[in-house]
């Protein structure tokens, strides 16, 4: 261990009497403890909820979609569907067929999307199947003509399984205002009742076979695009870059950030704002630092005096200083580090802040820890802490030692 660091270490536990100037760096300690836990604490929370989120949303959504850019224009998606099904990190494809209905029911008009894909496919892109709780995913049932309600559609259309729905198609809603056509309309029978935890989809989305979907829509033998699954979310990127490649700009790739860009921008902002207000406590502490270190200089000048005259140079001089301040980032970040990750445990584990099931889909606020995150608070919190430390280390630097001790 170096002089400095040993000096700095010394001076920073072995007081012997508690001054002013002692106080206030333990207040600062405590200050960068409480920031260090309150941002592993929100950081963790945020991640629970991110990852919840996540797990919904990649459960229902494929992890590629490519659809054509014009969709006005026929485009045939049999080389797509060929390289994909060829490579190794693809575990599904499908082709589908998606628009926008006006479902009839006798309690109900609701306009939902409609989404056609084949029955035997479904479950290698989506993750529905699994979210059935009445009826089966199969639409060929019966009719042929079987749709799958979300379970919050199904109760406010007062629809149960069995039961028989018309769906207007907006396709020719063009002709109809014009009186130059009759509306599309099917019939289907619900097959099934799925329930996904998601408003929006259990609200709003509604799955049929891909013919009857084609038949309902004009559109004839075309699709609006193909889902692909892969063995590995990670890949979702890299896949979307190999397509793009290959097939060029008449095809558009999204991956299941892409389609849900809004919502994670959205959840990333709130991130760095609380990130960067929890830093203020952090900040607040280090401020204290700063005075407290810049009242030590001017209750040291003797030592600083005497150090500087056995040979000590500023550099050294500014170190000592450095390190207060680096040590009392470390004892705080790791105060804090243990302080935030048993809170983070214990809810975890006890739901210390429980939620009302009747109304989330969760018992208790989620939490989860993210390696990055602490590593980025302990930096954080160390680094404001030397940061506050420069201002005293430099003014104790260019003290004159002739000036320190002549009057001692």
């Amino acid at each position: 261990m170096s002089y400095e660091r040993l000096i700095a270490f010394r001076y920073l536990r072995s007081r012997r009497q508690i001054g002013m100037v002692t106080l206030i760096s333990i207040i600062s300690i405590v200050g960068v403890t409480v920031g260090v836990a309150a941002l592993i604490v929100v950081l963790s929370v945020f991640n629970g909820f991110s990852g919840l989120v996540s797990s919904i949303l990649i459960n229902f959504d494929p992890h590629v979609r490519v659809e054509a850019v014009s969709q006005s224009e026929s485009h045939e998606y049999g080389d797509i569907v060929a390289f994909a099904s060829s490579q190794d990190e693809v575990s599904g494809i499908a082709p589908f067929v998606s628009g926008k209905a006006v479902v009839v029911s006798r309690n109900l008009n609701r306009v939902v999307n409609i989404k056609g894909i084949e029955s035997n496919k479904i479950a290698s892109v989506s993750g529905v199947q699994k979210s059935i709780i009445l009826g089966s995913m199969n639409f060929d049932e019966g009719t042929g003509n079987g749709i799958v309600l979300g379970m919050t559609l199904a109760d406010r259309l007062g629809a149960v399984v069995g039961d028989t729905i018309a769906v207007v198609s907006l396709a020719g809603s063009e002709t109809l205002l014009l009186q130059l056509g009759q509306p599309l309309i099917r019939r289907f029978h619900v097959s099934g009742i799925f329930e996904s935890s998601n408003r929006e989809y259990d609200s709003y989305y509604a799955y049929v076979g891909l013919a009857p979907a084609q038949a309902l829509f004009g559109m004839g033998e075309r699709v609006n695009g193909v889902e692909v699954r892969l063995h590995s979310l990670d890949e979702a990127q890299a896949f979307k870059a190999t397509l793009e490649a290959r097939f060029g700009p008449t095809f558009r790739v999204l991956t299941w950030y892409d389609l849900h860009r809004d919502l994670y921008a959205v959840m990333k902002m709130e991130r760095w704002m609380a990130f960067v207000i929890l830093c203020l406590i952090i900040g607040v502490a280090s401020f204290n630092l700063l005075g407290s270190l810049t009242m030590a200089v001017i209750e040291k000048r003797r030592e600083i005096g005497i150090l500087k005259s056995m040979g000590a140079t500023d550099k050294s001089i500014v170190r000592i200083f450095l390190f207060e301040g680096v040590f009392v980032g470390l004892i705080g970040a790791a105060a804090g580090l243990v302080l935030g990750l048993a809170v983070v445990y214990l809810q975890d584990q006890y739901h210390l802040f429980p939620l009302d099931p009747t109304v989330y889909i969760i018992p208790a606020i989620p939490v989860q820890v993210h390696g990055i995150d602490l590593l980025v608070t302990i930096v954080t919190a160390v680094g404001l802490c030397s940061l506050a430390a420069l201002y005293p280390a430099k003014r104790a630097a260019q003290l004159d030692p002739v000036e320190a001790i002549r009057w001692e």
